[in-house]
């Protein structure tokens, strides 16, 4: 389903992410993102059942994507990615490189690595 304003333009899809109050994130993709983190804090119909009884909710990151099929995309690889690197996002304000998403053998060993070294 794409949204349209009343001037006929499409708007761009967006990733996002919410902290619960117990510190976990949930990752999203909406067009309006002000609208669909409403819809969550609201605990109604429309809100994700896992946000459901966690609040206070905190949005913590959005970036613009594009297209559904990008925003898609971004949603999977940023599930993917180890707690810590989520967390850098959300603490630096950093964006999002679209490229640098797809694991390679190198990514990961350094994950592995910097898992075992934080403990």
């Amino acid at each position: 389903m794409t949204v349209q304003i009343s001037d006929s333009k499409i708007l761009p899809w967006h990733l996002y992410m919410v902290r619960t109050n117990h510190g976990h994130l949930y990752t999203g993709i909406s067009q309006d993102v002000s609208r669909r983190f409403s819809e969550h804090q609201e605990e109604g119909k429309k809100s994700a059942k896992f946000l459901r009884g966690k609040g206070p909710l905190k949005l913590v990151f959005q970036q613009e994507i594009g297209s559904k099929s990008s925003a898609l995309k971004a949603e999977s690889a940023l599930k993917k990615l180890p707690k810590w690197q989520k967390e850098n996002l959300t603490k630096n304000r950093g964006w999002l490189n679209l490229e640098n998403l797809k694991p390679t053998k190198e990514k990961l060993k350094n994950c592995t690595v910097r898992k075992i070294l934080t403990g």
